[in-house]
């Protein structure tokens, strides 16, 4: 068993097919189904079924996915390691920052403007991702500091600053619901709501709080980033439950924020990569994004550390 191995089927899990899979590796369909017969054969398993001409993964497969993509993501951080060592990279002044989409439009402009002026040699990176996926890319050394969602499964990473944001009610400016000091589930009962997908951690905690009301809620549109959730409210569409911090930043949207009730709480945090020493560069810029929350907090958000 090998890493190329591995990468094959990995591919070949992600993508569907041993064509697609060899067209994303840069290899041919039977080079591909050669690897996979070889791994097949050092394993000891039965990886796929063949099915009227496709591939169907086993139970072993299935079990065995998240053990291989941390294997390949380990060997490419490793790459990527030696690359940056070969290339001089602890002296040079790039830094990656991950962080959600809607901080990636909302916040971080103004932030990075400030601290480019004040650093004129450094570059700076940004990518709008997914609390999941900009934990891994920590791991992996895709970033050097990423805003992750606690508590991160993920392990190598080493928090720089947390934080604790509450669930607010998004609301447009005039709605009949504004004037209250606070919203819960049966107050919402008659409102067409946006809600963030169903994956998500906090979408379960709220269809909780609406079952434990004996409220069903009428949800209008189902979207993935705050930003989005709070067009959508803007636009007519529906209130909307997210992550209090984040919605705080659509201030340039005829918006009006609530508490929602009973309180539902998510902790944030900065990770670096674990036994890197962060860096003086990276954690100058953990700093200056808890200071630049600390101005934007209010009741719904509070720096623990």
């Amino acid at each position: 068993m090998n890493l190329r191995q591995l990468e094959a089927f990995q591919a070949i899990m992600t993508s569907g097919s041993t064509i697609a899979a060899g067209e994303q590796l840069g290899l041919s369909q039977s080079a591909i189904s050669r690897m996979l017969a070889q791994l097949e054969e050092d394993l000891g398993l039965r990886l796929f079924a063949r099915q009227k001409g496709r591939l169907v993964p086993t139970p072993e497969a299935e079990a065995l996915l998240p053990d291989a993509q941390r294997v390949v993501e380990s060997a490419l951080g490793f790459r990527r390691h030696s690359e940056q060592l070969r290339l001089g990279g602890f002296q040079r002044k790039l830094l990656k920052v991950a962080v959600p989409n809607t901080l990636a439009s909302e916040m971080m402009p103004a932030l990075v403007r400030q601290f480019m002026a004040e650093r004129p040699d450094v570059v700076l990176e940004v990518l709008s991702t997914s609390y999941g996926e900009a934990a891994r890319a920590v791991v992996g050394r895709d970033v050097d500091l990423a805003m992750v969602q606690l508590p991160a499964d993920i392990p190598g990473l080493a928090l720089l600053a947390t934080l604790e944001t509450d669930i607010v009610c998004v609301l447009p400016e005039g709605h009949r619901l504004a004037t209250r000091e606070s919203l819960g589930p049966a107050d919402l009962e008659a409102e067409p709501l946006v809600f963030l997908g169903r994956q998500r951690q906090l979408r379960h905690e709220i269809d909780q709080a609406f079952r434990q009301a004996r409220v069903l809620p009428r949800v209008a549109a189902e979207v993935h980033s705050v930003g989005v959730a709070c067009s959508f409210v803007a636009a007519g569409l529906g209130l909307a439950l997210v992550n209090g911090l984040i919605a705080s930043y659509c201030d340039r949207l005829p918006l009006v924020l609530r508490p929602f009730r009973p309180c539902i709480g998510t902790q944030l945090g900065l990770a670096a990569l674990e036994g890197t020493g962060s860096g003086s560069l990276c954690t100058a810029f953990a700093q200056r994004m808890m200071e630049a929350v600390r101005e934007r907090a209010a009741g719904h958000t509070r720096v623990l550390a």
